[in-house]
């Protein structure tokens, strides 16, 4: 574990003792993995860890009095979306040594990326007669550490959000259309929806699955993966500025057109394949599916 020097005293790192993040899953509990391969924005998280803390050791290596209230909090943090929020608080202000357990339930729709979380011990309340070496502000870290997982599956990773197709401009009978808006600078996030038709039950079948997908869905997952990708690069071909000495900023729509425009022809120009679409847009729609594998089983 990493620790910053900090103006003020902090305790002993085993002054907290913490067990590993477990995942909660249907069939039980599971440790967390490092990747999830089949995630995707319709999976919410569930995740559990306990952790032990020595809070009489705690106040005392950092100079505090015996009565002062501590927190212990954990934190999420997602790449994919760049969300962040607090999963859970938990005050402490007994003496001894507490066991806590942390529980973490996180909307699958706020994630993607790599996920970040973050467990800390903190000053509960502000301390106007703290010592010159003591924590004294609210909030004041005493102890943190990070766990990582990465977020990864079948289905387009960008946000989506199931409706009735019949309350909206769209055709009725649609299976779903990919929104894209903003600016190559805007953020990825908030620039890309993937709005699938309720009455459209296979598609909608096969994104409720995509966690454990049957045979038909990975057929249509495949089939959506394929139609995004070809929307995303016939978006960003269009805009002049897309091109290989582009500079756009992290996390942003360019900057996700890029790495999906090289993952799907590697080692080719931008100006090569903007030609072979604007010349010869049968053969670009037979290279994309090529590219995105479509239909093939991994």
């Amino acid at each position: 574990m990493t620790r910053r020097v900090l103006p003020y005293r902090i305790p002993s790192e085993d002054v907290v003792t913490t067990a590993a993040w477990l995942l909660v899953t249907p069939d039980g509990e599971i440790d967390l993995p490092e990747a999830l391969p089949d995630w995707d924005y319709q999976m919410d998280l569930h995740l559990r860890r306990t952790v032990r803390v020595d809070l009489d050791r705690a106040r005392a290596q950092c100079g505090l009095p015996a009565e002062a209230a501590l927190v212990l909090a954990a934190v999420w943090t997602a790449t994919g979306s760049n969300l962040s929020g607090p999963a859970q608080r938990l005050r402490l202000t007994e003496g001894g040594t507490s066991s806590v357990e942390l529980e973490v339930r996180l909307r699958g729709a706020d994630l993607g990326g790599l996920l970040m979380l973050d467990t800390v011990l903190v000053l509960a309340e502000r301390r106007s007669d703290a010592r010159p070496s003591s924590p004294r502000r609210a909030g004041s870290v005493l102890w943190s550490d990070r766990t990582f997982l990465r977020l990864q599956g079948d289905a387009p990773q960008f946000p989506m959000a199931v409706i009735d197709f019949a309350l909206t401009s769209f055709p009725d009978h649609a299976a779903w259309h990919l929104q894209i808006s903003g600016s190559l600078e805007s953020a990825t996030m908030g620039s890309l929806l993937l709005l699938v038709n309720e009455r459209n039950t296979v598609t909608a079948t096969a994104f409720e699955n995509a966690g454990k997908p049957r045979p038909v869905d990975r057929i249509v997952l495949s089939a959506v993966y394929a139609d995004a990708a070809r929307i995303m690069v016939e978006h960003a071909l269009r805009n002049d500025d897309f091109a290989e000495d582009s500079d756009f900023p992290e996390g942003s729509l360019g900057a996700t057109m890029l790495s999906l425009f090289d993952q799907l022809f590697p080692g080719q120009s931008i100006t090569d394949i903007r030609l072979r679409q604007r010349q010869s847009p049968a053969l670009f729609a037979s290279d994309l599916q090529a590219a995105v594998k479509i239909f093939e089983v991994s």
